[in-house]
């Protein structure tokens, strides 16, 4: 009976996951049926059917969205200040993991409004669609507040099976089928090998809650040996393997390109913030959790200097930002290039992992939650460029500065953003990450710093270039005039506002940040 409590007790801080789970199953018995009566009547045709598949589709949007608004808002309810350990040490109710828990659940609800009426989405397919999202978006909350390594791979595995299905969702492109099976086989071989590393870490310490695993390895012998160092060290790494694969990290960010490219647009729009934001809510956990003193955000515990984690983790941030800048300077399709700039950007967030602190988790923070809102921005414009020319090369972005003036306009905010320019909420994003770096001091932090410095100017490049596609090339195609009723410019419009506003007046921004930066205390 006290265990039965507890773990009742336990469920009154998983609502949310309750909620999304509870919604996927009411949209996916309603496909079901939907699709069970079309087959049983005669389809209607011409106008009629058009007009039953659009009322399907707003019947989903509208199921999806209240459940997702009901799961952010009670996302806040018990109190979410403290930190409390939820089935016996399976998960954990606490700042950091209610913060993204939000992050994600707000990704997946934009990602909803721009599905509304998107080409690449098929309307009698919606009821599938909506209900992937929201399993994923549970997973997504899952995995955030993972606290034992068994519980972080099936939340993993979670989203990822839901990945694989809706990156090949539009079985008409090749380049779809193509870009799931891909992601498939990447993600298989990541899972694996970081099972394995957990298995090893179990095996030399015991221990698979996070909590576990501190006190195993602050009291164990086997780090006083080379084999026991050696092999903690390649633990470490498999793990790392699985989370860098998840936050599309170099050299596992393969899978990146292809799958941003083949997926639906919306989707590529999800996958690019949702999964980063739960994996690295995954990689501070695990890393910091393990090796921090209790009580302590600034120190490691003495047994933390025979794994070099922390410098592993820096050079991966280095090497990640100037790959993914790099391969985007040659890139033609938008989204690929916006794929290469996510894997930049991976690496510029693995800069505040690297920093650590509180300050380091409140610059990793801030600067997901401010990526989520200009990336977004720029998947919105590229559906809506997408629904009119039905291509994400750039050559279509030819003149799109006077061809669709808003169009233009917002894709230019956007990209001042990604690129980190004031006076844009990426500037501020940046602004603290390298703060979080050089307030570490020492001369390896700096010099991450600088190269992260570095990439921003070599990222201005790639952007300016579309800058330049958009208002310095001739239009090649006559005027074309852009509904405002286009969900996707109405979304990019929104998105566009708290990329100006938070440019200027970010403080609230960074009080949440800050709170939810409150861990292992």
């Amino acid at each position: 009976m006290p265990n039965l409590a507890i773990n009742l007790e336990g469920f009154r801080n998983i609502v949310p996951e309750l909620i999304l789970g509870g919604v996927a199953v009411v949209v996916f018995v309603l496909a079901a049926l939907q699709r069970t009566s079309t087959d049983i009547k005669q389809s209607p045709k011409g106008a009629a059917a058009r007009g039953k598949k659009r009322w399907q589709d707003v019947l989903f949007t509208n199921i999806s969205a209240l459940g997702l608004i009901a799961a952010f808002v009670f996302l806040f309810y018990p109190s979410r200040d403290g930190s409390t350990t939820l089935f016996f040490g399976l998960m954990v109710s606490d700042p950091l993991s209610t913060f993204f828990r939000a992050l994600v659940i707000g990704a997946t609800f934009l990602c909803v409004l721009l599905s509304v009426g998107s080409p690449s989405v098929a309307r009698d397919r919606k009821g599938e669609y909506h209900g992937l999202l929201l399993v994923m978006a549970m997973g997504m909350c899952l995995l955030a507040g993972s606290n034992h390594l068994l519980m972080i791979y099936v939340a993993m595995e979670t989203v990822s099976l839901c990945s694989y299905l809706l990156t090949g969702f539009d079985g008409r492109l090749d380049r779809s089928r193509e870009a799931g099976l891909k992601y498939v086989l990447y993600g298989g071989v990541a899972s694996g090998v970081m099972l394995f590393g957990m298995s090893l870490l179990y095996g030399l310490f015991g221990g698979l809650s996070v909590q576990e695993l501190h006190q195993a390895i602050a009291a164990s012998s086997a780090l006083d040996t080379p084999v026991g160092q050696w092999a903690a060290l390649l633990a470490v790494l498999f793990i790392l393997c699985g989370l860098g694969y998840k936050i599309a990290a170099v050299p596992f960010h393969m899978w990146c390109p292809d799958v941003y490219e083949g997926a639906p647009t919306p989707f590529t729009a999800l996958l690019s913030v949702g999964p980063k934001a739960a994996g690295f809510a995954v990689l501070i956990r695990f890393f910091y959790g393990i090796f921090l003193a209790p009580g302590d955000m600034e120190n490691l515990i003495p047994a933390a200097d025979s794994i070099p984690w922390v410098l592993v983790i820096g050079i991966i941030s280095a090497v990640t930002m100037t790959v993914g800048n790099f391969i985007a300077i040659v890139q033609n399709n938008l989204k690929r290039l916006l794929a290469y700039s996510s894997i930049a950007h991976a690496g510029y967030v693995l800069m505040g992992v690297t920093a650590g602190g509180q300050e380091g988790f409140q610059a990793v923070s801030l600067y997901l939650l401010i990526y989520l809102i200009m990336n977004m921005g720029a998947f919105a414009v590229v559906s809506a460029v997408d629904r009119l020319h039905n291509s994400e090369d750039i050559r279509v972005y030819q003149g799109l500065g006077r061809r669709a003036p808003l169009l233009g306009l917002l894709m230019a905010i956007f990209l001042f953003s990604l690129t980190g320019l004031p006076p844009t909420a990426g500037f501020i994003g940046k602004l603290y990450l390298f703060a979080a770096l050089i307030h570490q001091g020492g001369f390896w932090y700096v010099a991450l710093a600088v190269v992260g410095i570095f990439n921003s100017v070599v990222a201005l490049y790639y952007y300016a270039r579309v800058l330049n596609v958009m208002y310095l090339k001739k239009a090649e195609e006559p005027v074309v005039t852009v509904s405002v009723g286009n969900m996707a410019t109405v979304l990019a419009t929104l998105l566009a506002i708290p990329t100006i506003v938070f440019g200027i007046f970010w403080q609230p921004l960074a009080k949440a940040a800050q709170w939810s930066a409150n861990l292992f205390h």
